[in-house]
């Protein structure tokens, strides 16, 4: 019934559009703004509203680069209310809006730079609950390079038959790219069903578990799947004529995973082979952090026509199988890492996203020691540590934009989020410890200690509240180390004085914030940590001994010779 329904829907929608050109140039149609922003501050009245379920019925038209959809909302709100502001795309035009079954008309909605406004029939009272049901349709914006660059990606498969191959991006400009959202961090939806049609001999990788397929008399057929609490953004559109290999991953916490990797015809053996990550990867994920966050949906990964991209329980991967110093798949690694620090864990605020970003970025060395042992961590971190810019603070403290983070010519910190956090990271797991390091990271993720498939739920955290869990569980306040790290852009400098027998440290701090953080010295060959009280320590040392200070780089710290580095890589 609710295909034929859709069906019916879909056909209103594009009738009321002017025909598309069969493709469609990146970057077109252009996007407004209001659609390219996603995330910072927001007026009360979006940050009341709460989806509680999303049912998006969409048909994808590959001839035309065209979609056309349903969207039937079930939104609360905190507050009365008598507008309600969805996000979407006005190069999506609506046709058609009801509210609680009730047909309204043309007047009762505007969109006319892609935030929707909807003039509900009755007013809404302070928690109460509207259904609205959205038809529209059009040209979506199309990626210019995706996934860096938000919109669809309209490519053909490689070989002879050239089939469509689609995907989806929308971290950077949301998800109202394509379905109506609520385009900022805590807009996720509680649930989301999704019910994609697509032309005869095309498959769809979808978010959460399958639930079924439906086939028309053409041969098109709607792909069901259903997903709890995603990102607004990780709901995604990737289609092609997709293969699948799938398994069962028996977890050490005692239930069974389903993963599923859907991947393009005439790869098989290089699908084979990444498919064989799956569950190594997945059994370190579960024993340094704590259970798969979905473990009753899958584990999934769709081949896509862009580099990569986190999307909750079907990430994006296109990094064509290549091959690392590592032995592993780096991207493939990275996105799953998404799952649990940015889908069971999300940043309330863009501002805050190194908390996905640097801790994703740093489970890959942790990956690379959990393998190979500690030589592998260690080019890793080097790695990371060439690209470190500190051209801006990794956290502001304001309510941010996607792009005011993730860019830098916008101001933000862009991928020191990613580098830069993994060090913040590495230095304070060294000062923490272990134990405590990964109990306070547990914490964050799961919101308790002792996570078990069916104890925790998604959840929302901040950059203060992660630095509260570490005060909490290290038993000390440690502000001072996160308000050198991330409130402030420059690195701390540890200053090195050699006299005689006496070598002097300092650090050395923008402002001149404290900053006691202790330091590790080998006097030869010998290694013993100095407490830094004051910031400053002063050690005598035997005559003519050889000393190293932080022999082991266990601290995010100015370095000249990286610097130096930097210049002469950039003029090369």
């Amino acid at each position: 019934m609710r295909t034929s329904l859709f069906l019916a829907a879909s056909a209103l929608a594009l009738a009321a559009l002017p025909a598309a050109a069969q493709t469609v140039k990146p970057g077109e149609p252009p996007i407004t703004p209001t659609t390219q922003e996603s995330g910072g501050p927001i007026s009360p009245e979006r940050a009341a509203l709460h989806l509680d379920h999303a049912d998006l019925a969409i048909e994808v038209f590959p001839a035309t680069q065209r979609i056309a959809g349903v969207a039937t909302l079930t939104i609360t709100s905190a507050i009365a209310q008598k507008v309600l502001q969805i996000d979407l795309d006005r190069n999506l035009p609506v046709t058609a809006v009801t509210v609680d079954g009730k047909a309204l008309t043309p007047k009762e909605w505007a969109n006319p730079e892609g935030r929707l406004m909807v003039t509900l029939p009755r007013p809404l009272k302070a928690g109460g609950k509207a259904v609205v049901k959205i038809t529209y349709g059009g040209t979506p914006h199309v990626a210019v390079r995706a996934p860096w660059d938000d919109g669809m990606v309209w490519a053909k498969t490689p070989g002879a038959d050239r089939q469509p191959w689609i995907a989806s991006t929308a971290e950077g400009y949301g998800c109202d790219l394509f379905w109506p959202c609520l385009d900022f961090p805590r807009g996720e939806p509680d649930m989301v069903d999704l019910h994609i049609t697509v032309p005869k001999d095309l498959k769809v990788a979808g978010n959460g578990k399958l639930i079924g397929t439906d086939t028309l008399a053409d041969g098109r057929t709607t792909w069901n799947w259903r997903t709890r609490s995603p990102n607004p953004y990780s709901v995604t559109l990737q289609i092609a004529p997709y293969k699948l290999l799938q398994a069962d991953y028996k977890s050490r916490y005692g239930n069974t995973i389903p993963m599923q990797y859907w991947y393009l015809p005439g790869r098989d053996e290089k699908a084979k082979k990444l498919f064989a990550e799956f569950a190594p990867t997945l059994d370190f994920y579960e024993s340094v952090i704590g259970p798969y966050p979905f473990g009753d949906e899958k584990v999934g990964v769709a081949e896509t026509p862009h580099l990569g991209m986190e999307h909750q329980t079907i990430n994006a991967y296109g990094n064509n199988y290549k091959q690392y110093p590592s032995g592993f798949d780096e991207i493939f690694q990275h996105e799953l890492g998404h799952e649990w620090f940015g889908n069971q864990m999300s940043a309330s605020n863009w501002d805050d996203y190194w908390l996905h970003e640097g801790y994703t970025q740093y489970l890959q060395p942790l990956y690379g020691q959990w393998r190979e042992g500690d030589a592998r961590y260690a080019i890793m971190m080097d790695e990371f540590r060439l690209q470190i810019t500190n051209h801006a603070p990794i956290v502001s403290g304001q309510i941010r934009t996607e792009e005011q983070v993730y860019e830098e010519e916008n101001g933000g910190p862009g991928q020191d989020i990613y580098v830069k956090g993994a060090w913040v990271l590495h230095t304070l797991r060294n000062l923490i410890g272990d134990d405590k390091f990964f109990e306070a990271t547990r914490r964050l993720v799961y919101g308790r200690p002792d996570p078990k498939p069916g104890n925790f739920t998604p959840h929302f955290s901040t950059t203060p509240e992660f630095i509260g869990i570490v005060n909490q569980v290290a038993g000390k306040d440690l502000q001072w180390f996160f308000d050198v790290y991330l409130y402030q852009a420059p690195l701390p400098e540890l200053v090195e004085q050699r006299q005689g027998d006496t070598l002097t440290l300092r650090w050395k701090v923008a402002n001149d914030k404290p900053f006691p953080l202790p330091v590790e010295v080998s006097i030869d060959g010998k290694i013993s940590k100095v407490e830094m009280p004051g910031g400053t320590a002063t050690l005598k040392l035997p005559a003519g001994a050889h000393a190293i200070v932080d022999p082991n780089a266990r601290i995010l710290k100015y370095s000249a010779a990286v610097e130096s580095y930097q210049r002469y890589a950039y003029r090369r």
